[in-house]
């Protein structure tokens, strides 16, 4: 019963905040909705026009910049804080031009002077063995995902998802390299731009099997809520590298629903099913694309396009056959 008080409280309050924020966020006159006005720093309502508030504090910067280059002059901070890097780029790095802020050449005594600094600042940025193997992982996550061409933002979540391996103890008995590669394929099919394992293998240090092997012990150990892959997510890429055109890409992603409606990609590599989609759609659309030529941009073999490419095309003709 004192349960059943204390919640229903716990909800009046809630409410009660809710309702004070709306209350707000509307205009005392009209009950319509506010509109902040930077330029002008005032608080106005959107239907009545009344000012609500004014003179209100810019937290924006004092001046003004017309192109990045004088907003890259003008700033006075560093870069935002990453976790592609294993200090977050919150040490500092001494640079190597050996110059002097006017762009002078240093001389000998100098430019020793600032070589033993670069050593020992580079030291003191990993102090531990657990900060060295941060280093090496991130820079494994980075090259990889630059040979891959894979964004920015599947690097951060892949760097996440590998700090929090270490974090959990998960590397003892399996590489750095693995581990590192594992978090990168991970984040690639979070994000929706998926590579397949063989070309995670071809950029990788480690074996195909070490990947698989790794992937599926670190997603396990980590609770990853990480869906099968898409075969319709290949797809732009690939219509990209073979250069064929948009009617190509909305065809293959066709032929892959229709599949997926009759079931036939269960079992079966997506980047199969997405190789012979985008084949299929080519002949269909009268573009001239060979086999071997998707099979280089998918790293697929012939023969494996040639048995999913008739499957699709059966699965779409009984889709169209009268009934």
């Amino acid at each position: 019963m004192t349960e059943t008080r204390t919640r229903n409280r716990t909800d009046e309050r809630a409410t009660e905040e809710i309702d004070h924020e709306r209350e707000q966020n509307r205009c005392p006159e009209c009950s319509g909705k506010l509109v902040s006005d930077d330029e002008r720093g005032e608080t106005v309502c959107g239907e009545c026009g009344l000012v609500v508030d004014e003179d209100q504090i810019d937290p924006g910067p004092e001046w003004r910049a017309f192109d990045a280059k004088e907003k890259d002059q003008k700033s006075r901070v560093g870069a935002p804080t990453t976790n592609t890097m294993h200090d977050k780029g919150l040490s500092t790095n001494i640079g190597w031009q050996d110059k002097d802020a006017y762009g002078n050449s240093l001389g000998s005594r100098q430019r020793e002077k600032m070589q033993r600094l670069r050593k020992w600042n580079e030291r003191f940025r990993t102090r531990d063995s657990k900060e060295r193997n941060l280093k090496q992982a991130l820079g494994e996550i980075d090259r990889m995902a630059s040979a891959l061409g894979l964004p920015d933002n599947v690097r951060e979540t892949a760097s996440v998802i590998y700090r929090r391996a270490l974090d959990e103890d998960l590397l003892p008995g399996r590489s750095i390299e693995g581990v590192a590669t594992s978090a990168l394929y991970a984040a690639a099919r979070k994000a929706g731009t998926p590579r397949s394992l063989d070309e995670i293998t071809n950029v990788s240090r480690v074996e195909k099997d070490e990947i698989a092997r790794t992937y599926r012990y670190v997603v396990r150990e980590l609770n990853l809520q990480i869906q099968p892959a898409d075969p319709k997510s290949y797809v732009p890429r690939f219509v990209s590298d073979l250069g064929v055109s948009d009617e190509v890409e909305r065809r293959a992603r066709d032929l892959l629903d229709t599949a997926t409606e009759k079931g036939i990609h269960s079992g079966k590599s997506p980047v199969g099913l997405a190789a012979a989609a985008v084949y299929a759609a080519a002949l269909l659309s009268n573009e001239k694309v060979t086999q071997s030529e998707v099979s280089d941009v998918s790293d697929i073999s012939e023969v494996t396009i040639r048995n999913r490419y008739h499957e699709l095309l059966e699965a779409k003709e009984d889709a169209i056959a009268p009934r």
